[in-house]
This record gives C-alpha cells, structure tokens and sequence, in this order.
C-alpha cells in the first residue's frame, strides 16, 4: 500500500470511482508532467450537495461539499498519476467556484472545505495556490465545483 492510500485509510476516506464527463470533454489533460484536471462536483453519487450557499446551503454544508469536490479530484488525480497517488509530486492550484447567494461572502471558508483536505491526505504537496470565486449558477445545481492543476512523476 502507497504512502498516499495508507493516508487515506487513515482518514477515513475511500475514493470513488473517478466521474465521466457529462458533455464534450475529457476528465483530465496533460502534457509532460502536468495535469490539468477538470472541474469535480460537490457529488458523493448520491446527487449531493446541491443548493445555494446562504439560501438553502449553510455554511457548514459548504465546507463539506467543497470537501466532497476534494475527494472526486483526488480519485481524478490517482487516475491521471497512472493509480499511484504518491506520483503527484504537487497541487499547483486549485479554481474554485461556489454556488452563492447574493449575501453570501464567506466563500474562501467554504473552499477551505477542499484546500484542507489537501493537505491532510498529501502533506505539503497538497499545499497550493488557488481562486475561490462566487457564482450565480454551478452545473446541475451543486453548490461547489474545484479544479486542478497538478504535477506528476514520471
């Protein structure tokens, strides 16, 4: 078992199987030995977390839905490093992009939710950049969506 799966054993955390694409695009890309992977939902297979943080979405919610988006990137991640997680050498940036209403302002909380999880499964090559941006609308109404940008071993 990888340093990486012993972590996630440790914690707790199973990864899902990595998400299809829902339209004309591919779940990541790379070229040499960086990776960008798609946007991942607040999606635990069962169609959570949706809504809109502040309206029908507490915060509390939202940290676990950024975190439930952290969680599908890293299944993407496993994927793009061949299934050997202990080949991501770094999270270059996370994008982050939250479903707000319109007095909602604690968003970098929210997307902490993900940044934290990071770190905890990856250590410090889980530490990253990142944006953390409200929106009005998110794909079929989930209240989080994450991308990444990683690097990989060879």
């Amino acid at each position: 078992m990888s340093k990486t799966e012993a972590r996630l054993k440790e914690l707790g955390i199973t990864l899902p199987v990595p998400a299809a694409p829902v339209a004309n695009y591919v779940p990541f890309t790379r070229s040499g030995n960086i990776v960008q992977i798609s946007g991942q939902l607040s999606n635990d297979g069962n169609g959570r977390i949706k809504g809109t943080l502040g309206v029908d979405v507490t915060l509390e919610e939202g940290v676990e839905a950024a975190r439930l988006a952290g969680i599908n990137l890293l299944a993407q991640m496993k994927a793009a490093a061949g299934g050997d997680l202990d080949k991501v050498v770094r999270v270059l940036k996370l994008n982050a992009f939250v479903q707000a209403g319109p007095d909602f302002y604690d968003i970098p909380q929210v997307i902490n939710g993900c940044s934290d999880l990071m770190v905890e499964v990856l250590g410090d090559a889980g530490k990253h950049a990142r944006s953390a941006v409200g929106m009005y609308k998110i794909p079929l109404g989930f209240a989080v969506e994450i991308d990444a940008t990683i690097e990989v071993a060879d």
